[in-house]
């Protein structure tokens, strides 16, 4: 059965209908909404606490995510058959049909990834962009990038607006996990740099432990025993700290609590880093700085304070930033494919459409010897 409203009365309007679906759930139509709503009858819920069935109602008998529950309506193909099926099923029996607005949001043969980064600005993200970019052409995507301007707070409020514009999100990300459970809703996502511990989520991290023990072996073999760090705390990825330790630990070089200083992840703060702790520990002939925008402060402040590379100080970063290359003397520094972790990335958020449940892939690093260590 259809209705059409009056042409006289402007839309959105409201009109019902009540009927059944099958024998057991009564059911109505908003118009205005192009959607089903129920009500369950025997469970003695009134006329006026019946809801329209949304998206999510589908999504949660169907068990899969809202966006799941939009590719198997609306055709897209990185979705597993049987999960079609099943998603296909409950629509039927509950006779949902999407909203005139929601249709018109993406175009049913475009899927549409959203990237949220920390700071387009800072070198390690281009590549990185650049390989989500990459992987998603490939396939025919779209997407969308968005940035929190280095400041973790703003990261619910961007996972929403996204999420109502994408098919899946992909999200350097600093907030704890439950935070960004709760603003993504259920949408596929996969972080990039740290683990995945929300079963909803997939994840592509880095092998922070094989480059961080490739670092400590170089410096060891050099004859460095007395070895400090410049770290961030404020960062998505605590472990390299921790590798640190464990492997100078194992080779008799353990590192004092004062031969470790914390900065802001910046130049700004790796400059600060370096010079605090030649104040600290003057005895320190090798520094390993959290990542290569942190090297280049303290590889500054070693210029200034007349520290030869590597005879007096050796530096080692992390990411392997191509800049870094252009120092003098080069920075030594733990190297990731960035562009791969964007293809890595993009290849989880379409396992995850399809309804599968990927395991965390993790990225390669390898150490860069240059001239600085």
């Amino acid at each position: 059965m259809s209705i059409d409203p009056p042409s006289s009365i402007p839309l959105p309007f409201t009109l019902t209908v009540t009927g059944h679906i099958g024998t057991h759930i009564p059911w109505t139509v908003d118009a205005g909404y192009d959607a089903v709503t129920v009500k369950d009858d025997s469970r003695g819920v009134s006329p006026q606490t019946s809801r329209r069935v949304t998206l999510r109602d589908v999504a949660r008998i169907a068990g899969v995510s809202h966006q799941t529950v939009s590719r198997a309506i609306n055709g897209k193909g990185e979705i597993d058959p049987e999960t079609r099926r099943r998603v296909l099923d409950v629509v039927q029996r509950l006779r949902y049909r999407p909203s005139r607005h929601a249709r018109g949001l993406v175009r049913p043969d475009t899927t549409t990834i959203g990237l949220i980064v920390a700071d387009v600005v800072n070198p390690f993200f281009p590549e990185l962009i650049a390989g989500v970019i990459s992987a998603a052409e490939q396939r025919g995507w779209k997407v969308l990038i968005s940035t929190t301007q280095d400041d973790p707070g703003r990261e619910p409020e961007l996972l929403r607006s996204l999420a109502g514009q994408v098919d899946a999100l992909i999200g350097y990300l600093f907030q704890e996990e439950d935070v960004i459970a709760e603003a993504v809703e259920g949408l596929p996502l996969v972080v990039i740099n740290r683990p995945a511990r929300h079963p909803a989520f997939s994840a592509v991290e880095v092998d922070v432990r094989a480059g961080v023990e490739a670092a400590v072996d170089h410096l060891i073999a050099r004859g460095h025993r007395r070895i400090g760090m410049i770290d961030c705390p404020a960062a998505s990825d605590p472990d390299r700290r921790d590798v640190l330790l464990a492997a100078a630990a194992a080779h008799g070089a353990r590192l004092a609590a004062d031969a470790i200083v914390q900065v802001e992840q910046s130049q700004a703060g790796g400059e600060a880093g370096l010079a605090r702790l030649r104040e600290i520990r003057p005895d320190i002939t090798a520094v390993m700085a959290f990542n290569d925008m942190v090297a280049m402060g303290a590889h500054r402040t070693a210029r200034r304070l007349g520290l030869a590379m590597p005879g007096d100080i050796a530096l080692i970063g992390f990411d392997g930033l191509s800049f870094g290359e252009l120092l003098d003397p080069p920075l030594t520094t733990v190297g990731i494919d960035k562009r791969g972790m964007g293809e890595l990335a993009v290849a989880q958020a379409e396992r995850l459409l399809a309804g599968d449940t990927p395991p965390t892939v993790v990225a390669p690093t390898r150490l860069l010897i240059r001239g600085s260590a």
